[in-house]
């Protein structure tokens, strides 16, 4: 999601709640400590320069149980982030400490921002030599399809 498309959410909203991509809620006392605009250039294993940016938005949960963040507030925090930072907008990347900090994408699931897992991929496959993933399939699929092979009678052995 970018930040336009939060932005736009969080005016149709009446509360804000993050969700966890196993489904538990963050607890609504959590606090966003943190928005800013990470740029990260570097080379991939293909040898190609790239540059990336995102908006980076932290949440972290402390004592404070009476604390509630609503929308509006949360619109408030952008808009100064956007006017002292200079925030572009780009795709929203959420840091959120479990074990580790992790990191997220960000999606609207009916009324709650669900944090998305993110994952590593080679950019450069068709220069770095990894071979093509082969499709699995299992044999009820061969079997389904009309092939004759490994059943009775189907002299595949």
């Amino acid at each position: 999601m970018k930040l336009s498309e939060l932005k736009d959410h969080l005016n149709q909203l009446t509360e804000l709640n993050f969700e966890l991509p196993d489904g538990t809620l963050i607890p609504q006392h959590f606090h966003v400590t943190e928005v800013g605009q990470i740029r990260k250039s570097f080379i991939d294993c293909g040898g190609t320069v790239r540059h990336e940016k995102a908006v980076n938005f932290q949440l972290w949960e402390a004592g404070d149980f009476d604390h509630r963040l609503g929308p509006q507030k949360l619109k408030d925090i952008i808009s100064l982030s956007e006017k002292t930072l200079g925030i572009e907008d780009a795709e929203i990347e959420v840091e959120y400490q479990g074990a580790t900090i992790g990191k997220y994408g960000l999606e609207l699931k009916e009324k709650n921002f669900v944090l998305t897992a993110k994952l590593t991929t080679c950019l450069a496959e068709d220069q770095c030599g990894v071979p093509a993933q082969k499709k699995k399939i299992s044999l009820s699929e061969l079997n389904n399809s009309n092939q004759s092979c490994c059943t009775p009678g189907g002299k595949c052995c």
